[in-house]
């Protein structure tokens, strides 16, 4: 029997995304990826998949999915609320727990709750082609599997390699919130005025609406320049957080390009990407500064909890 998903529903920003693309950002090539680290992960890992396995991440509400062939597995991960409909039986699902589906099974994921990523994975393989070495679609590149586009209704995804375990796991795992996010200083800091650093570690910022898998825009105070708003493009990291000419911090996500000519006022330290991608619209933020030394400390910590959470499956 041929293995697939029919999407009956897209959902808002549903894609295909693994661990990215590595070492071409110099030929103008995103890394792109899950937004989520940790996330993403899990949900292969709870599955016994390799960690790296390309997965369905979506944002807010996700997609309905009816599956058809034989009996596989899958797991979401986040906050997110779903459901499994098995003919006129309807099952609430939770997040970190494997569930097996059959012939004709749906699945509802109606919403991320107070947060915005969540991930699908399954016990098999998604039939997609690598470009540049990943799967990870960036929609406004079309570079990726499924032509770089978002996945919408009407289309069908075949499913290789099942390896459905009939064994339920789970992992007791709960999303903590961040608001106070930990930066160190950016390489254009020095363009800020005494009154515009004051007001960035001080002051609160919030989520803007118009942010996505590129960037999220924040609202609040203008961060006063007193060099030059606009500057010689140079290369970008996911995190560092760019000041435009409004006086606008934006920060960079997964699908940023690979250069920007906006002064660079800081970078927010790996261990708290996660969390900071899953704020929503709205969502207050303050910034904290730490040492270079610090952060580093702070993400071998993070990846040793991830590890740690990985052996608890």
């Amino acid at each position: 029997m041929n293995n697939f998903f029919e999407i009956l529903r897209g959902g808002i920003n549903t894609t295909f995304q693994d661990a990215g693309r590595r070492n071409l950002n110099h030929i103008g090539i995103p890394s792109s990826g899950a937004m989520d680290t940790r996330n993403f992960q899990l949900s292969n890992s709870i599955l016994g998949n390799k960690i790296n396995n390309p997965v369905i991440e979506f944002a807010y509400q996700g997609p309905l999915i009816k599956f058809h062939g034989d009996k596989i597995n899958f797991v979401i991960t986040g906050d997110v609320i779903f459901k499994i409909i098995k003919g006129k039986n309807e099952i609430t699902g939770i997040c970190y727990e494997t569930y097996s589906i059959e012939d004709g099974d749906i699945i509802d994921i109606i919403s991320t709750n107070k947060s915005v990523y969540g991930y699908l994975a399954i016990s098999g393989d998604f039939d997609l082609k690598l470009q540049w070495g990943s799967c990870s679609i960036n929609t406004k590149a079309n570079i990726g599997s499924n032509n770089g586009k978002k996945i919408i209704s009407g289309q069908n995804f075949n499913i290789l390699n099942i390896h459905s375990n009939q064994l339920k796991r789970k992992l007791n795992f709960v999303n903590t919130k961040i608001e106070k996010i930990r930066v160190i200083r950016g390489t254009n800091f020095n363009y800020f005025s005494d009154k515009g650093v004051k007001s960035f570690f001080n002051d609160d910022f919030f989520v803007s609406k118009l942010s996505d898998r590129m960037g999220m825009r924040l609202e609040g105070p203008k961060i006063e320049n007193v060099v030059e708003t606009n500057i010689r493009s140079e290369g970008l990291v996911k995190g560092v957080i760019q000041v435009s000419a409004d006086g606008n911090p934006i920060i960079m996500l997964s699908d940023h390009g690979t250069i920007g000519g906006y002064p660079k006022i800081g970078v927010v330290i790996s261990a708290d990407i996660d969390k900071l991608v899953q704020l929503s619209p709205g969502s207050k933020i303050k910034f904290q500064e730490i040492e270079l030394e610090d952060a580093e400390t702070l993400f071998k910590l993070y990846e040793l909890e991830t590890q740690n959470l990985i052996s608890q499956i």
